[in-house]
């Protein structure tokens, strides 16, 4: 969704992007801690069909987390989810929850959402964060995974962020 509104507003400081990061950090660990709880469920409930077998281990947690194609499908499953938290919210309005506290969007230059496809880029252009430290060596203050997915992190006004006129998530 083009949002013309949202194209000239000031690109985010690495300090502000921190502060975003750390609120949602604890979404993500709460979103993690969610998903491994269904993942868990889900494989307790192939155990408990005979799909899967406890492979010579005591309890289920212990086959989960030492046969390396469970371990590896489970840690798949719960690196999935968390990066499709960011990469849904980034695409349906720009910003996830830590964003909105420090009045932060992800757009196109142009005011645009990004799509799902380039938001998921962007998770992985991040380096779980690390990316945002090419912001302190240029003044452009554009992070890695701007520069890669042709998007910017800006600072909204008040009004912006309060989601008055545009049509965000």
């Amino acid at each position: 969704m083009l949002n013309p509104e949202h194209a000239n507003f000031p690109r985010a400081s690495f300090f502000r992007r921190l502060g975003a990061i750390i609120y949602d950090l604890l979404l993500a660990v709460a979103v993690y801690m969610i998903a491994g709880g269904i993942g868990f469920g889900v494989f307790y409930g192939l155990y408990s069909v005979g799909i899967v077998s406890l492979g010579g281990f005591e309890h289920i947690s212990d086959t989960l987390n030492n046969t390396p194609l469970y371990k590896g499908i489970y840690q798949l499953w719960l690196a999935l989810c968390v990066a499709g938290f960011y990469a849904l919210f980034w695409s349906k309005g720009g910003q996830t929850l830590g964003m909105r506290a420090w009045r932060l969007k992800v757009q196109h230059p142009n005011g645009q959402n990004l799509s799902f496809i380039t938001a998921s880029a962007r998770v992985i252009w991040s380096l779980l964060g690390v990316g945002n430290l090419y912001i302190l060596l240029n003044s452009d203050k554009l992070a890695l995974q701007d520069k890669m997915t042709r998007s910017e992190v800006v600072v909204l006004s008040v009004e912006a962020n309060q989601m008055r006129n545009w049509h965000g998530a």
